[in-house]
C-alpha cells in the first residue's frame, strides 16, 4: 500500500520511500521523517492536489506523486 491510498485519519508505518526523488528524500529526513516512523493522514485535496499528513507533531504536505512513491503498512 501507498501513502496516497490512505483516507483520511488513518494511521499507518512508513516501510520504505527510496523510490521518492533523492531532494524529497532529504527533505522529508530534515523534517524528521524516517522509516518505520507513524503516521497519520490528516486530508488529501480533491483534483491530484497535494496530501497533508502528520508525523512526530508535526504536518507536513506532500505532491500527490511523491506520496504515490512512499510505501506504508496500515494500522
Amino acid at each position: 500500500m501507498v501513502l496516497a491510498e490512505l483516507n483520511q485519519r488513518d494511521k499507518a508505518r512508513i516501510i520504505d520511500f527510496s523510490d521518492v526523488n533523492e531532494m524529497v528524500q532529504r527533505r522529508l529526513i530534515h523534517l524528521g521523517v524516517k522509516e518505520d516512523a507513524e503516521i497519520c493522514m490528516k486530508r488529501k485535496l480533491p483534483f491530484g492536489g497535494p496530501c497533508m499528513f502528520e508525523t512526530s507533531g508535526q504536518s507536513i504536505g506532500i505532491r500527490l506523486t511523491d506520496a504515490k512513491k512512499i510505501k506504508v503498512e496500515k494500522r
